[in-house]
């Protein structure tokens, strides 16, 4: 497919009194009740989280293999879920994490409220290796954490180069990032003296806020990360919209996405913010990615449907889509994968659905 070549044609979020916002006609803010609802429907549903015996058994977390994570293949790349949005993914000499959220919760406050992990994090920011650039989608707790972010600094200080939103700089500065450029909608930049790298922002159907008084005053998107062989394309958090397509014609095709999988029934509510597992595998098409890792799910509780529904969901949609088997695949916490071992690939997702399919059986 072409790509697009006319830059008019490219969808601008809409910007007014200092506020973003997404430009469909089919995006809609939910009112407060709705809001109420969902949060009730989040207190009273059945589906609680299992013990930890049995997330044990059934979600592992995994130690990462340093050695591995230190010494990355020179060819295909190379990924390590760490939860959530939490990904780092190593290909063409080039080390790059997404969203790191390391804390125990996403939250203002780091012994209360917000959301507690249910499955630890497999390894503490100290222990990462060398980390190039971060990519952040938006402002929500779950996807940037203040203290990840100074971790993250002492660490790495001015060697670590970070990629925001618009309106998000002012604030990693003040967390004492030394290094961020923040884009808008498909702006694009060659990495400082490594100009065979191209980094675009792209666009997602979401929002952003930290508190109740700066909601959208930052934007949310998506990130796209091309090397000398390889792309790789973080969704982010998202509703699904057409822009994905947009996305496909312009960067495709793409080695690997990291797409949002989970927290996302119930539909009424959440399908403006949130992709089902079928939405994700449309998303995968979309953008034209061989091979996708599902994110957003088996961390945080945020919606009502089973912690691992979604996995089921996916192997399913990819069946009756009849696209290659193991092409959408999920890693417990702290496993690594290399895409392009489409062996291993069908292996490890068939292996996790006919384990899980097992599980609900018990």
């Amino acid at each position: 497919m072409d790509s697009i070549s006319d830059d008019s044609v490219l969808t601008k979020p809409t910007y007014q009194n200092g506020v973003y916002g997404n430009p469909w006609d089919c995006y809609q803010w939910p009112s407060f009740k709705r809001i109420f609802s969902f949060l009730w429907k989040l207190h009273i549903t059945s589906e609680k989280i299992p013990s930890k015996q049995i997330l044990d058994q059934r979600l592992p977390v995994e130690r990462p293999d340093f050695n591995k994570l230190s010494n990355p293949p020179t060819s295909g790349i190379q990924t390590t879920w760490f939860g959530h949005a939490t990904v780092l993914v190593q290909f063409d000499g080039i080390s790059i994490l997404t969203d790191p959220v390391f804390s125990e919760r996403c939250s203002p406050f780091s012994w209360i409220g917000g959301n507690r992990r249910y499955r630890p994090v497999p390894c503490e920011v100290e222990e990462l290796p060398k980390v190039d650039i971060v990519l952040i989608s938006h402002s929500h707790y779950d996807h940037l954490d203040y203290s990840s972010v100074q971790k993250l600094n002492a660490k790495f200080g001015d060697s670590l180069h970070w990629f925001v939103p618009v309106g998000l700089k002012s604030w990693m500065i003040s967390t004492g990032c030394q290094k961020v450029t923040e884009l808008s909608w498909w702006k694009e930049v060659k990495l400082e003296k490594k100009e065979e790298y191209l980094i675009a922002f792209t666009p997602t159907q979401h929002w952003s806020g930290r508190s109740l008084f700066d909601r959208n005053k930052s934007l949310w998107g998506s990130w796209l990360v091309k090397g000398q062989n390889n792309t790789f394309f973080f969704a982010g958090d998202t509703g699904y919209c057409e822009e994905f397509k947009k996305i496909g014609k312009k960067y495709g095709p793409i080695t690997l996405a990291a797409i949002p999988i989970g927290a996302y029934d119930p539909r009424d509510f959440l399908r403006h913010h949130h992709v089902s597992p079928e939405e994700a595998v449309q998303i995968q098409t979309d953008v034209q990615a061989k091979y996708s890792l599902g994110i957003h799910w088996g961390t945080f509780r945020m919606a009502i449907e089973p912690y691992d529904e979604c996995v089921g969901r996916v192997t399913q949609a990819i069946r009756e889509r009849k696209l290659q088997p193991g092409s959408f695949f999920t890693l417990i916490h702290g496993h690594m994968a290399t895409v392009g071992e489409i062996i291993i690939m069908r292996l490890i997702n068939a292996c996790v659905y006919i384990f899980l399919s097992c599980v609900h059986q018990i």
